[in-house]
């Protein structure tokens, strides 16, 4: 249909973050968007904010295991930090993979309602701002939050320091 958005990720996964949100009482908190917030610029347009706000969900293998590292909107992952850390190169997800892995589609991967044991990383390029928006399972989806917020419902194991080329570095 002309003039509509194609939405990637389940509105099931939708559902899903939005309940978990509900149970903390920040339900309020979740946005479905009129346009598309699959990329960090959508996104930025989308909920009106600046592109380093929005909190990309990256997700890798590390072995075998998926774990997903939140990042601010302007950072790239520095292979060689990445290396540092997890002792083995950066190893994205396959696309068509993701879903598998998270349980939520590329565009609106999120940190949020993911399979037990998956590990959370938060990058340290967040830590400059006071509120952020990661997507909620759709890439039409957003939800506001601080950044305490963002590190308690994610569930993260940690900060780690994996990124470069974002304003503040």
């Amino acid at each position: 249909m002309p003039g509509k958005i194609k939405k990637r990720g389940s509105l099931m996964s939708l559902e899903k973050v939005k309940q978990y949100f509900d149970t903390l009482g920040l339900g309020q908190r979740v946005m479905v968007l009129d346009q598309s917030s699959a990329t960090v610029e959508e996104a930025a347009v989308a909920v009106g904010c600046e592109p380093e706000r929005i909190a990309k969900t990256m997700s890798f293998l590390l072995g075998e295991e998926a774990i997903l590292i939140v990042t601010a909107g302007d950072a790239k992952i520095d292979n060689k930090k990445y290396k540092a850390h997890f002792h083995q190169k950066a190893k994205m997800i396959p696309g068509e993979l993701v879903e598998q892995y998270v349980g939520h589609a590329p565009g609106g991967v999120c940190p949020f309602v993911i399979p037990p044991g998956t590990k959370v990383f938060l990058d340290v390029s967040l830590k400059r701002f006071d509120v952020v928006y990661p997507a909620a399972g759709t890439s039409n989806s957003a939800v506001e939050l601080s950044i305490k917020e963002l590190e308690d419902c994610s569930g993260c194991t940690g900060w780690i320091d994996v990124c470069k080329d974002w304003s503040g570095e």
